[in-house]
């Protein structure tokens, strides 16, 4: 970390922080020779696909391979891809398909030695338990694991209403190794609390992932679409969010929305890279299908 995000991270620390961790915080600074501990690299090369996302696994498929395609031409280390992206945004997908086409994404990332931050709702082997989760995989394709949603969504104005907190489960908060560097994912409302879906308190976890060590999260979202007065209260709520939590936590941030399948509907959450002082670096146009990309230097 440059000495300004140290700096800042000291100021940030609560009077109940442990010594370790600040003393962790401090140390994960650059070396001399100017390589960062673990052999991290200063630049992440990152590209993410606002793509629709409807519930024909076959079509999420096609939109998926058409992202890694443009990813793998374009360089890019890693690739992020919206909640649901796979399976659809459902808790009803049919779990062999999307076992079966997540063979397909993962070999045709791993052939063009992409890394991926995969947005899916999946049924985990290991529990048989559905999850709405980011699947991360390194560059030859090894699974490094998943981040499960935990601020799961029920409309808060009429709380006997069925929604995700019913039918996926949860995990608690982790980091990953991505090419030696730390990083984080969250999904959705895991970033911004919307207050008329989120039955929980806000555990701000961008800001956890930040003491943990994390120096970009890759989101996945899947906000929703519409236009006029709907379209401009919910799409400033989420990108206040995103550049307020950003430079709060100091932390570079990469957001997947999901598009309007006929490309007529605007996103409500932007798609795009956020730096660690809240600023865009990129950001989508908010109708149809738009990927980008962008070389982070951690070293600015």
């Amino acid at each position: 970390m440059r000495c300004s995000l140290r700096i800042s991270l000291w100021r940030c620390a609560t009077l109940s922080a442990s010594r370790s961790l600040i003393v962790a915080l401090l140390m994960a600074g650059t070396s001399e020779a100017g390589e960062r501990p673990g052999g991290a690299p200063d630049r992440l090369r990152v590209a993410g696909a606002q793509i629709p996302v409807v519930l024909d696994i076959e079509k999420n498929l096609a939109a998926i391979s058409r992202a890694i395609d443009y990813a793998i031409a374009e360089k890019a280390d890693v690739l992020v891809t919206p909640e649901g992206s796979l399976s659809g945004y459902t808790h009803e997908f049919d779990a062999a398909a999307a076992s079966r086409a997540l063979e397909e994404v993962t070999r045709r990332a791993r052939e063009g030695h992409l890394a991926l931050a995969l947005g899916t709702c999946f049924e985990e082997p290991a529990d048989r338990r559905r999850y709405d989760e980011v699947r991360l995989y390194d560059s030859a394709g090894a699974f490094l694991g998943f981040h499960a949603k935990i601020l799961l969504c029920r409309r808060v104005a009429e709380p006997s209403s069925k929604g995700e907190i019913d039918f996926f489960r949860t995990k608690p908060l982790r980091t990953f190794q991505l090419k030696s560097m730390t990083v984080g994912a969250l999904v959705c409302n895991d970033m911004w609390a919307n207050p008329e879906w989120t039955p929980q308190d806000d555990p701000h976890l961008l800001q956890q992932l930040s003491l943990l060590g994390a120096r970009v999260v890759f989101l996945a979202v899947n906000s929703g679409q519409s236009e006029g007065a709907e379209l401009a209260l919910i799409r400033q709520y989420h990108e206040a969010n995103l550049r307020l939590r950003a430079r709060t936590a100091r932390m570079w941030i990469v957001s997947a929305d999901a598009a309007d399948p006929r490309g007529e509907l605007s996103s409500q959450a932007p798609s795009g890279i956020v730096d660690p002082s809240g600023n865009w670096v990129v950001m989508a146009k908010p109708k149809g299908e738009q990927v980008f990309v962008y070389t982070i230097d951690f070293r600015e």
